[in-house]
């Protein structure tokens, strides 16, 4: 399970969407994300879906590697699927016994499991496609207008970066830990809810200090190199859209309306059927 938790690694290949801009990547994450809570019927949801699987072509991420990140949350999914379905109310679909499941329910647990595979996909492309230098410069780039507000674009970003970069190294390092428990007698895989939390016990306080001591590592590196904040500070590598970065906003924009019309023609039709089957006065 430690091993399939794939959240802030970059996978290295040649791709169209590695080339793009990570401020590029960013808006139509951003887009898509609000997109997939705009949808509310099988032809919008369709639409993302088409959307995110041409997304993962480009990227040329292996799709056994993508699925490999829903591991982590599949008793997320599972836990949502269950409470949508057997807890919405509407018509009876599966009346048997104690097993009530409404139509309602059973099309609510669907779009929900939709819902949260395509928004952990559409966030794990950015990760896979964009190092955390890049990630890290597009969000100080795209946000730098807060820092008009005395907001800290830059120390916010930064963190980003960081919590993104100490991700793979602190699951490389959750999983040693594990694997020496395991060789002196640890079983983490058997008894109840409760034992396998008594027993991980020994793992997550070497882990805390190791999280501590490589903080401490880096803030002393930081200072051995004179960091004092985002202010003044260049890069070697600036950030500049391309032909590419353009097209791009436009396939997000184009996106996006279409979600919207779908969403309002489909909208209107199921107001104009109701009121067809409303009886005259």
């Amino acid at each position: 399970m430690i091993r399939d938790i794939t959240l802030g690694q970059y996978y290295p290949v040649n791709s169209i969407i590695h080339r793009l801009d990570p401020r590029t990547k960013l808006i139509f994450t951003f887009v898509y994300i609000i997109s997939l809570f705009l949808a509310n019927n099988r032809y919008t949801f369709l639409l993302a879906a088409v959307v995110m699987v041409l997304y993962i072509a480009l990227s040329r991420v292996p799709v056994s590697y993508m699925l490999k990140g829903l591991k982590g949350i599949l008793v997320f999914i599972l836990a949502s699927v269950v409470i949508n379905m057997f807890f919405t109310k509407g018509d009876p679909w599966i009346d048997i016994g104690v097993l009530h499941i409404s139509w309602q329910g059973f099309r609510t647990a669907v779009y929900t499991m939709a819902r949260v595979i395509m928004l952990v996909l559409g966030s794990s492309v950015l990760t896979y496609t964009t190092t955390p230098t890049k990630l890290t410069d597009g969000l100080e780039r795209g946000l730098r207008g807060l820092s008009r507000l005395k907001i800290p674009v830059h120390e916010i970003s930064m963190m980003i970066g960081i919590a993104l970069r100490f991700i793979p190294i602190l699951v490389e390092e959750l999983n040693k830990i594990m694997k020496a428990q395991q060789a002196r007698g640890a079983n983490f895989d058997q008894g109840s809810v409760f034992k396998r939390l008594k027993n991980l016990i020994p793992v997550f306080v070497p882990m805390f200090v190791s999280a501590i001591r490589r903080a401490n590592d880096l803030a002393t590196a930081m200072e051995a190199r004179g960091y004092q904040g985002g202010e003044g500070r260049t890069k070697l590598h600036p950030l500049r859209y391309t032909a590419a970065d353009a097209v791009g906003y436009l396939l997000t924009f184009i996106y996006m309306a279409s979600m919207i019309v779908i969403r309002i023609m489909i909208t209107r039709g199921m107001v104009e059927q109701l009121e067809q089957m409303k009886p005259p006065v």
